[in-house]
């Protein structure tokens, strides 16, 4: 909704500034009144783009700051003229935008209400002049559903853009270009409250193994299945990214190390004990965490990798936590691997 509101701003000071300027090149023939109700809707467009950012319920603001447009032009009309005031067209401006911010359902329920909003104004404020000609209220009522048709389809558009710019195709997990900008958030959001974040970098044991002797197609199925595993072990604020190939990064806000641990082993544990695409697969995992200014990504990063090779090297279907001062501790210890590690074979045996 915010990111929404940052770009429709530019849209609603063009309108704003479009409208003025008719009214008030018209308002030798409509008279100056017009002109006052552009100012409170100004006003609210604008308490909208300074509390936006700051409430925890930001489609609110902006709900509101719609119908109260709506209600502020439904008046102007029904005052000056209802069904033939020169206005009359302007009452889908404010569901016009609403199209460019929110989803479907509220859309249509916008629709209905700027639908009221106009018979209100016009046959509700002088019935008698609306019936004896409803031209230009039937023809409103058409321009609203077509231009709010026309900036669904444009926005529906840019949504699915957007989305699979950010998801990985195959497995529609995060990918590595929407990684940063959250993580830049929290990180601050860390600094800010004091808070730690831990970072688990998680990979597909002898993955290659799996594409040499099954093919690719079988590969990618193993990779989808592992992404669905591990994303119904992890909360919604829990955030997973397929890095690339069979590799996978969690971030944790507000956990720190022992629960990331924790996390890690409950990931490897579901992975292990589901037979993934007919086959049972096993993975590592390395573990970082930080806490307030330490939380930075290159560090935490580098940190979960090198816990990764770590659990690698140990043998493989292990987590590996990487602790402040560069010390490592396995789980489970060196020596001790489970039964799915151990068996080296078990990809080939499980067509």
């Amino acid at each position: 909704m915010v990111d929404a509101n940052e770009r429709v701003r530019t849209l609603r000071i063009v309108s704003l500034a479009a409208l003025g300027v008719a009214l008030v090149v018209a308002a030798p023939w409509i008279g100056w009144v017009y002109v006052a109700f552009l100012v409170p809707v100004a006003a609210t467009f604008l308490a909208v783009d300074l509390t936006i950012k700051k409430v925890a319920r930001p489609e609110r603001v902006s709900a509101g700051a719609i119908l109260i447009t709506l209600t502020v032009l439904a008046v102007g009309v029904a005052i000056n003229g209802g069904s033939t005031s020169a206005a009359l067209p302007w009452l889908i401006l404010p569901v016009a935008t609403a199209a460019a911010r929110f989803r479907p359902a509220v859309v249509i329920a916008g629709m209905a209400l700027t639908a009221v909003a106009i018979l209100a104004a016009t046959f509700g404020a002088d019935p008698t002049r609306a019936s004896e000609d409803p031209v230009p209220v039937i023809a409103t009522l058409g321009l609203l559903v077509s231009v709010v048709a026309i900036i669904w389809a444009i926005q529906a558009a840019e949504l699915y853009h957007r989305g699979t710019a950010v998801l990985d195709p195959l497995t529609e997990l995060l990918n590595r270009t929407s990684l940063l900008p959250r993580f830049n958030e929290i990180s601050h959001q860390a600094r800010l409250t004091r808070r730690p974040v831990s970072m688990l970098m998680c990979d597909i044991d002898t993955f290659k193994e799996i594409n040499d002797m099954w093919g690719h197609d079988r590969g990618d199925a193993v990779l989808r299945d592992v992404a669905y595993q591990m994303r119904k072990q992890l909360r919604s604020f829990e955030l997973i990214y397929r890095l690339g190939g069979e590799e996978f990064l969690v971030v944790l806000p507000n956990v720190g190390r022992r629960r990331a641990r924790e996390i890690a082993e409950r990931l490897r544990a579901a992975v292990e004990s589901n037979r993934v695409s007919g086959l049972r697969i096993t993975m590592s995992v390395g573990v970082s965490a930080a806490t307030g200014d330490d939380v930075e990504f290159d560090t935490l990063f580098k940190a979960a990798d090198m816990a990764l090779y770590e659990a690698k090297r140990a043998g493989r279907n292990r987590v590996v936590v990487r602790g402040p001062g560069g010390e490592s501790r396995t789980y489970p210890p060196r020596g001790e691997a489970s039964e799915a590690g151990s068996d080296r074979l078990s990809v080939r045996a499980n067509p």
